[in-house]
């Protein structure tokens, strides 16, 4: 089958590494064009541009994909489908009329439509999630799915790791809808639930919640965007790695940021959160303990 593969995210780039190696590899890969990032704000290129580099796959990076240019250089192609897979912008009219499309989603659909499926399936605690292959339509991921499949949310998933099996099994039915072209079905509408954009507010870890609810946080944003805690000063530090912890003195300790002992904590109203990896702002990221040693003083 003749295919176009639009995406951009890490998540993308390793489901195109699997379609290119099957007899369904992409003619033509569409993805969005380098932006600035870092500190140094330096041009970079998106994952699933990297990938088609090294897979010898011809690429696309216009600024919008609806543009009538964008839209001749697909046609030209003569796709039977395009494969769309975390591209992170609207595709419209006339184009969304101009093709099959099929969506590559990471949850179960209609639970956790839009930009963070893997980030809210773990930070509200989900026992499973997922992935979906739907078309594509004018609505948020709402169109109708063919396949899916499940998969368990352990108590220590990060990110890091669930999105790593969500790409693997998200690769593997991509294939099988190219190859048996199931029928579709439309989602409840009723169970619909959105995963909105992660936003600074997310990453803060507000110790007015329970301990619990932001140990959750700390593995949803790992490695990818980190969590972030605030210090008594109002400086921020990023926490990589946290686990809920028994604190017998935590009565006698005011919410925040605390060295007790030689543990960092986090002091909710409700529990403890251990500190076990933090990132001092501009730093690298670090054991606790050694960031206790140089920074008892301020906590």
């Amino acid at each position: 089958m003749r295919t176009v593969f639009l995406g951009t995210s890490e998540f993308a780039a390793a489901v195109l590494a699997r379609l290119a190696d099957s007899p369904h590899r992409p003619q033509l890969v569409v993805t969005r064009p380098a932006r600035p990032s870092g500190r140094g704000r330096k041009l970079t290129m998106p994952p699933v541009a990297l990938a088609a580099a090294e897979l010898g796959i011809a690429l696309a990076q216009p600024e919008t994909v609806n543009d009538p240019e964008s839209r001749r250089q697909i046609a030209a192609i003569e796709p039977d489908v395009l494969v769309v897979c975390a591209f992170g912008a609207l595709i419209k009219e006339p184009l969304l009329g101009e093709h099959e499309m099929l969506n590559v989603h990471p949850s179960l659909l209609a639970r956790w439509r839009g930009a963070a499926p893997i980030e809210r399936a773990i930070i509200a605690g989900d026992s499973e999630t997922g992935v979906s292959i739907m078309r594509v339509t004018a609505g948020l991921d709402s169109g109708p799915v063919c396949l899916a499949a499940r998969e368990p949310i352990t108590p220590t998933d990060t990110y890091g790791s669930l999105s790593a099996r969500l790409q693997k099994l998200g690769g593997e039915l991509l294939l099988r809808a190219l190859d048996e072209r199931p029928s579709f079905l439309e989602q409840d509408e009723a169970a619909a639930t959105y995963a909105e954009k992660i936003t600074a507010e997310d990453r803060l870890l507000d110790p007015a919640k329970p301990a619990e609810a932001l140990e959750r946080v700390v593995r949803a944003l790992h490695p990818h965007i980190g969590a972030k805690a605030m210090l008594a000063d109002a400086a921020q530090i990023g926490v990589q790695r946290a686990v809920v912890c028994s604190c017998p003195r935590a009565a006698d300790l005011a919410p925040g940021v605390r060295a007790h002992e030689e543990r960092l904590l986090l002091v909710c109203e409700q529990g403890c959160l251990q500190l076990l990896e933090v990132k001092p702002p501009g730093g690298s990221a670090m054991d606790a303990v050694a960031y206790l040693r140089g920074h008892r003083g301020r906590l």
